[in-house]
């Protein structure tokens, strides 16, 4: 089983206005909620993918039953550990531009998070565990490597697509795959990355610290992808960009769906750049249907290290 986790969940309440003013009575033009958090969107993608999942993380009140009758009514399981405080509602304003309001979330007990530490300690070498997403304030940072060191002893695989600071120490651990972008990248070794080769050799840095596969996101310009025996860069298809929230755990979504369904490296990316640019491409997450159209322009180039 595939299990994604998501700390801090929310309901994101998008509200379209025309012509939004400040200190004014302003009325929506559109409204839509969805359930949100960044483990959430995988387990949302996978589904797309006819790749079953479960949803763990901390969910309370009404918004988080909302978000629990989202994923089942979209025939995704959850296991979420219940807590006292409602899940967040995070405010998406779009007028021309996009505001954006987040809020803080409910404040996560140590009850609450041994819980989710005793429902990693039931995952076995069959397991896949998704790691993804920002730490509620209520919750020590050490959870990521917390629950790494967790899975690694159960001998699930786990991947992670989490900040710097989260991702570092989880490395020792031997993470199946990392997923920074090349922001993030140039943060952890505090660097500016100009060439596909740069990117590479510092990919290769972070495989030195314990990943085994490190994918690297260029927005636009497509992913690297390194591991101990080869090198790939994944061009991006061409298209009118509409949304980058998801892209990312669009991206990570098709390569889980890749690795645990055995398909080639090379299919396994090509299946992730184009599940993240179905997302980049439409109003909410990716689309079977765009997905599948994507996946027949995805150019793949084998990399070498210079020197």
């Amino acid at each position: 089983m595939i299990y994604t986790v998501t700390l801090n969940p929310s309901i994101d309440y998008v509200m379209f206005v025309d012509g939004f003013e400040a200190g004014a009575l302003n009325r929506t033009s559109a409204t839509a909620k969805f359930a949100g958090g960044k483990g959430i969107n995988v387990s949302r993608v996978l589904q797309t993918l006819d790749v079953p999942s479960t949803a763990l993380g901390f969910v309370g009140g009404f918004p988080g039953k909302f978000v629990e009758e989202t994923l089942t009514a979209a025939g995704i399981q959850t296991a979420f550990t219940q807590v006292d405080e409602d899940t967040r509602i995070n405010v998406k304003l779009k007028s021309g531009t996009e505001t954006e309001i987040n809020a803080t979330g409910p404040t996560i007990t140590e009850d609450n998070i041994e819980a989710l530490f005793a429902q990693l300690r039931q995952t076995t070498a069959e397991d896949v565990v998704v790691i993804a997403g920002s730490v509620p304030s209520s919750v020590p940072n050490t959870i990521y490597s917390d629950m790494a060191k967790i899975v690694q002893e159960t001998g699930a695989q786990f991947v992670v697509d989490a900040e710097k600071s989260l991702v570092e120490g989880i490395l020792p651990y031997g993470p199946r795959l990392i997923k920074p972008n090349k922001v993030e990248l140039e943060e952890m070794f505090d660097t500016t990355l100009t060439s596909d080769s740069d990117v590479l050799k510092y990919g290769r840095k972070l495989l030195d610290k314990g990943a085994q596969a490190v994918l690297v996101s260029l927005g636009g310009e497509g992913a690297i992808y390194v591991d101990g025996t080869q090198a790939y860069k994944v061009a991006a298809p061409k298209g009118d960009v509409i949304n980058t929230v998801g892209a990312g755990d669009s991206t990570v979504a098709g390569m889980v769906a890749g690795f645990t369904q055995g398909l080639s490296q090379q299919d396994t990316l090509a299946l992730a750049i184009a599940s993240g640019s179905a997302t980049a491409f439409n109003d909410d997450l990716a689309e079977r249907a765009m997905i599948d159209t994507l996946l027949k322009n995805i150019s793949i180039t084998q990399l070498h290290e210079e020197g």
